[in-house]
Formats: C-alpha cells, sequence, structure tokens
C-alpha cells in the first residue's frame, strides 16, 4: 500500500493546531532547564486557556530553557488533529492518557523521519538511498497508523533499523574528510565527554560524535565539516561564529540549547533561536 513521507514542513511544529501536547504530557524537575517541578500529565502552569504559552517569549530568560529547545516534529498537530480530529478529550481520562502515549511514540517517529531525509540527501550511493527510502516508507506507515496500533508500536526495534542506516550514511560522508579528529583530539569518537573542552584549536571534521557530551565545549568559530552530532548534547556549547552547514544528523532541539550568534551557519533546514539575539 503506497504511502505519503511527510515533507520536512509537516515535520515541523505547529502550536496553532495542538492541544499544547507537550505542555501537558512530558513532566520535568527543577534544573538548570526548568525552575519548577512538573509531574507528567499535569498542564503547565504557564499554559492559557486557548492553549498557548502565557511566557512564550521569554521562556530562556525566566529559566524554561528546556521548554525553548523542546521540538516535537510536527507530533502535537500531527496527533490533535488526525488522531482526536481537533476534539480534545476530557481532563484525567483515560482517553486524554492515551493521547499523551501516541504523541511520544510520533515525535519518535517523525525524528527518525528527520534524520532519515537528510541521510538520503547526503548519501551518493544509491543502495544506501533505497534503505533509507525503504524505512521511511516504513516509519511514515507506521506513524499514520490508528491510536492503537500506534500504542502498541515497538519503536525500540525501528530506532535500532534506523540508526544503522544513519550511521552506514554516516561512515560514507565523513569518509571524505581527510581530517582525522582522533589525531587532535584523541577523545573524539561516540559517545564522548566532552563538556568544557575547548576544542577551537582542534580539527573535528569528519569525527563521530554520536551521542558526544558537549555540555559548555567550546567550538567558537569552529568548523564542523562532515561532523557526525547525532544524539550529541550541545546544552551551552559556545558555537558563535561556528560552521556546521555541513554537520550531520543536527537538530533544531540541539541548536536551541547551545549558544551561537548571528555568524553562526547553520545547515539549511535550521533556524537561529529567538534568544540567540538576546
Amino acid at each position: 500500500m503506497p504511502v505519503t513521507i511527510p515533507l520536512s514542513s509537516e515535520l515541523e511544529a505547529d502550536c496553532s493546531n495542538c492541544f499544547a501536547l507537550c505542555c501537558n504530557a512530558f513532566g520535568f524537575s527543577r534544573s538548570a532547564d526548568f525552575p519548577i517541578d512538573k509531574p507528567a500529565g499535569v498542564p503547565c502552569p504557564n499554559l492559557e486557556p486557548d492553549h498557548s504559552c502565557g511566557i512564550h517569549r521569554s521562556l530562556h530568560a525566566r529559566g524554561f530553557r528546556g521548554c525553548a529547545a523542546f521540538d516535537c516534529f510536527g507530533a502535537g498537530q500531527a496527533v490533535s488533529q488526525r488522531l482526536f480530529h481537533g476534539t480534545e478529550p476530557d481532563r484525567d481520562s483515560q482517553e486524554r492518557r492515551t493521547m499523551f502515549a501516541a504523541f511520544a511514540v510520533v515525535r519518535q517517529l517523525h525524528e527518525m523521519l528527520w534524520h532519515l531525509a537528510e541521510a538520503r540527501a547526503r548519501t551518493f550511493d544509491p543502495d544506501a538511498a533505497r534503505a533509507a527510502l525503504h524505512l521511511a516508507e516504513l516509519v511514515a506507515r507506521t506513524a499514520s497508523g490508528t491510536l492503537d496500533a500506534l500504542v502498541r508500536t515497538e519503536v525500540n526495534a525501528l530506532h535500532a533499523r534506523v540508526a544503522l542506516a544513519l550511521r552506514q550514511v554516516s561512515e560514507e560522508v565523513r569518509a571524505g574528510y581527510r581530517a582525522d579528529a582522533r589525531a587532535t583530539v584523541p577523545d573524539a569518537y561516540p559517545g564522548a565527554d566532552l563538556a568544557g573542552r575547548d576544542l577551537r584549536a582542534h580539527s573535528l571534521c569528519g569525527a563521530d560524535l554520536r551521542g558526544a557530551c558537549l555540555i559548555a565545549a567550546d567550538l567558537r568559530g569552529s568548523t564542523l565539516a562532515g561532523v557526525d552530532l547525532l544524539g550529541a548534547d550541545l546544552r551551552d556549547a559556545r558555537i558563535e561564529g561556528a560552521d556546521l552547514s555541513t554537520a550531520l544528523y543536527v537538530t533544531q532541539p540541539q541548536i536551541a540549547a547551545a549558544r551561537g550568534s548571528a555568524d553562526t551557519t547553520l545547515p539549511h533546514r535550521l533556524s537561529p533561536p529567538a534568544h540567540w539575539g538576546s
């Protein structure tokens, strides 16, 4: 059965067509990213009756950095409008809890689609492109399933298949860069702890930093060509003047959590967050 893979624009949040699911479904604890505790399933105290955020323009300044960096990849409107036809379930109902569960699944599926679209665009290998396309069709078909099917989805199994496809394309792309990042940063590897490190003097082109901890790392003015940043933690990373235009698998939440500037160069699908100018 043919399936339509969502366009990039459909993988972007449209809060005007969402029941503010991110402000209801997920919980958070007081931390550097949140100034208060909020249990999962409980509306945020800043949420307005029309589902808008009462402090949206000042989230970062008020300490809600986690909210400012969050992105649902279009899952909010998909669940609110397609699965619930624009009618919000009653509070404290089982239907509402099921909606939250579906939202968590669809968000993960949409993020996979976001990365698979990049893999298809970046690879020069027709076989890799076909594999990414077939996976994208499978994920899109899953995301367009019924409510019951979605909440039963084995997300981890899909994650593993997608991760393998993304890794294969990453290896191909990174092989095109001759700079050996490990020669200048010996511990630049997937999952590396580079928190707070000054990396400005090092060549990182083609490095594999999937899942790396780059919290508060100094990358100002660095060229991150071909660097795999899938799942890397960029909170407070200094990327002012850095060139991330050809970095792999970067997402809007990662960029929103980092510290950039007007001269930070981003991949074409991403935008500088408003708080960079503050």
